[in-house]
């Protein structure tokens, strides 16, 4: 696709705003529970499926929304799907009822599901050049992290003035640069070869990854032996390995799967879940870390994240140099061992901590988490062919969502055990004030009034030795990332070769990685 310099450049510049919707939704809706459960109060039911319902939607339309991008286009799929979260940001932030933020919470997450692996395509389609595509990758995924960190800052002030629905209409004017811009500047590309979208295979995708899913989330919780627990495990694994099933028979499947035969693709997208297992949960410890520990406000909280997302901008923008350096499988080993050092660093972290010392493990992380992620997407886009990079974008990106939600599942499950295990709490309680302080800190935080003199200074404690085990369970799982990817990866070149339909992924340049 030959396009001048400058329009190249412009089309990344769309991409990113548009993926930085998805990022600022993700973080703002944590920031708004307390004001919404207070004007709408919904139901605990109806609160887990507000919470839940974005995620379960992308989870389970990404790869069936990859498909259909290939299929009609990827502008077009994005230009759709920036429109239909626009509206959907709008009804969830006026959602009257409980009933109706579900519905809206859901039509947000369809239209994410679009707007993830369109802008990787179109990114894929656009730069043609190696070393360009993978600064343009970077510069995607450092945006990305940043609009981790900047959702709780913009988030944080408008609640400090507004009511909980207008951290949603932050979207409004964002998704109206990406219609107008995106209309004008990005080139429209699709897979010249139409396929057919098997009904079968989309449904059987979505019940397999949303069971997947609401099975990790709520065994967290739950446990496995609660009734709709075991049915979502036995809808989700059976609703996968059918769907795998018959994507090996169909003549046009919704998933390639010889794509995973390529270790340059599989072991990359495996790489990204592990680490994004790990990097959410860092997320959310550290937001209840300051909130609820430390005691500060929202705001303040959202301001302390962001300079160590800074980190994110220069592991991106190094990511291709780090690639010309020391080769891709080495370059993605040294971005994990940092993510692993800086969960060492954040483990030493207590209430009198200087914030300065956490600033630093935030900048190492933020360093090592882009390195690794703009240097794997870019190896999963560069092993597919261009007309397939909508759907290979889409499997790369179910492959993080499920990352993160395991990483949240597990790493928060440890931090919750081991907060019970050192929790110590005086006899006499009434069960209205022992149940929540014992569940977690944030329950104890909410019933401080009722707990006698120390007892919340105890709890912080506990969450504390549960955060540290977190910390260095996570930075051992760093270490193992890191020497799985130096096996799993060595010998995938530097520069990898334009790939067609016919031929596989080989090196051009470079010695191997």
């Amino acid at each position: 696709m030959n396009i001048s310099n400058g329009r190249r450049w412009a089309a990344l510049a769309v991409c990113c705003v548009a993926n930085l919707l998805i990022a600022l939704d993700m973080t703002v809706l944590h920031l708004a529970v307390p004001k919404l459960l207070e004007d709408l109060k919904p139901t605990a039911t109806q609160f887990l499926w507000i919470s839940d319902a974005y995620g379960f939607a992308i989870a389970g339309l990404l790869i069936t929304m990859g498909n259909l991008g290939d299929r009609i286009g990827r502008k077009k799929l994005l230009l759709i799907g920036s429109a239909v979260f626009g509206l959907a940001s709008v009804l969830t932030a006026y959602a009257p009822t409980p009933e109706l933020l579900i519905v809206a919470r859901t039509l947000l997450g369809m239209a994410a599901a679009t707007l993830m692996p369109s802008t990787l395509s179109i990114i894929r389609n656009v730069f043609t050049d190696p070393k360009e595509r993978t600064m343009a990758v970077g510069l995607w995924s450092s945006v990305v992290i940043l609009g981790f960190g900047g959702g709780p800052v913009f988030g944080g002030w408008l609640l400090e003035h507004f009511w909980w629905g207008s951290v949603f209409l932050i979207n409004v004017p964002m998704v109206l640069v990406v219609l107008i811009a995106g209309a004008v500047i990005l080139p429209e590309s699709r897979n010249p070869v139409a396929t057919r979208l098997d009904p079968l295979s989309v449904l059987l995708s979505m019940v397999g990854l949303i069971g997947v899913v609401y099975t990790i989330k709520e065994t967290a919780y739950k446990g496995i032996d609660e009734p709709d627990v075991i049915v979502a495990a036995v809808l989700g694994v059976g609703g996968l390995v059918w769907f795998l099933a018959r994507q090996r028979r169909l003549p046009q499947p919704l998933v390639d799967i010889s794509l995973f035969a390529q270790r340059a693709f599989s072991a990359t997208v495996g790489t990204t879940a592990a680490v994004m297992f790990a990097q959410l949960a860092l997320s959310l410890t550290f937001a209840q870390y300051f909130q609820l520990v430390l005691g500060w406000s929202p705001l303040k909280s959202g301001l302390a994240n962001l300079p160590g997302m800074a980190g994110a901008l220069v592991g991106g923008v190094l990511a291709g140099l780090s690639v010309q350096w020391f080769g891709r499988s080495r370059a993605i080993a040294g971005g994990l061992t940092l993510c692993a050092v800086s969960f060492l660093v954040l483990a030493q972290v207590d209430t009198g901590t200087p914030y300065w010392f956490v600033l630093i493990g935030m900048l190492i992380s933020g360093v090592g988490l882009a390195t690794t992620l703009t240097i794997a997407t870019d190896t999963v886009l560069a092993t597919v062919p261009r007309q397939r990079a909508s759907a290979a974008s889409a499997i790369s990106e179910t492959a993080t969502e499920l990352g993160g939600a395991l990483g949240i599942a597990l790493l928060g499950t440890l931090l919750g055990a081991v907060y019970r295990a050192e929790l110590v709490l005086p006899s006499g309680l009434p069960p209205e004030v022992e149940a929540p302080a014992r569940d977690s800190l944030g329950g104890a935080v909410a019933v401080a009034d009722a707990l006698p003199a120390g007892t919340l200074d105890s709890a912080r404690e506990a969450f504390l030795t549960g955060m540290e085990a977190t910390m260095y369970g996570s930075a051992a799982l760093g270490v193992l990332i890191a020497v799985g990817a130096l096996v799993t990866m060595r010998g995938i070149p530097k520069v990898i070769e334009e790939v067609t339909e016919e031929q596989p992924a080989t090196p051009v340049a470079g010695r191997p990685g």
